[in-house]
């Protein structure tokens, strides 16, 4: 991961940070699904209490060359602001960032198990009690997933400094358990 380029959020009058990260995140996933293959790593340098206001995309330069022609977007010209394709620094650090899924429900997990025959709602109740509901402060992005409509929260832990990279391959969403980005 030789290179980088930067999207930031703008601040705008009629649409708050949140939801215009969540569109550009939108965005970001279907391009990385079908142009990107697993070859494109993201990270939040504002991370903190939330992702922040921008985007780093990680990848060979010419992979972010190719990956910027494709006019993902489309429609957030006006709302974001893109840095040229940059070398890294050569003391960067390295992180993986990934995505955390809770389960944070336990109401919803009984409900769901009914649904799907699994479980009867008196033995939902029994196998199911309240604690096992799970609560996270992590930062998180709203999204929409593409497969069944549903609007979720897309959990995101950075993980610990490495001096060395490590290799692996990248999700639709430019997350990974195991290969790591550069940390600058």
């Amino acid at each position: 991961m030789e290179s980088y380029q930067e999207i930031r959020v703008l601040p705008d009058p009629e649409f708050g940070s949140d939801l215009l990260m969540a569109a550009l995140f939108a965005k970001l996933h279907r391009a990385l699904g079908q142009h990107a293959a697993g070859k494109i790593g993201i990270s939040f340098p504002h991370y903190r209490q939330k992702p922040g206001d921008i985007i780093r995309l990680h990848g060979t330069a010419a992979m972010l060359t190719v990956f910027g022609k494709t006019l993902w977007m489309k429609g957030l010209n006006d709302h974001v602001a893109i840095s040229e394709i940059r070398d890294v620094p050569a003391d960067a650090q390295h992180c993986c960032f990934s995505r955390v899924q809770v389960k944070s429900s336990a109401e919803r997990l009984r409900r769901r198990s009914v649904k799907r025959g699994r479980l009867s709602e008196e033995e939902a109740l029994e196998r199911i009690p309240d604690s096992k509901s799970q609560i996270t402060s992590l930062p998180f992005i709203h999204v929409k997933s593409l497969s069944t409509g549903e609007a979720f929260r897309l959990f995101i832990r950075r993980g610990a400094l490495l001096t060395e990279p490590v290799e692996g391959v990248f999700g639709a969403y430019g997350l990974s358990a195991v290969a790591t980005v550069p940390w600058f």
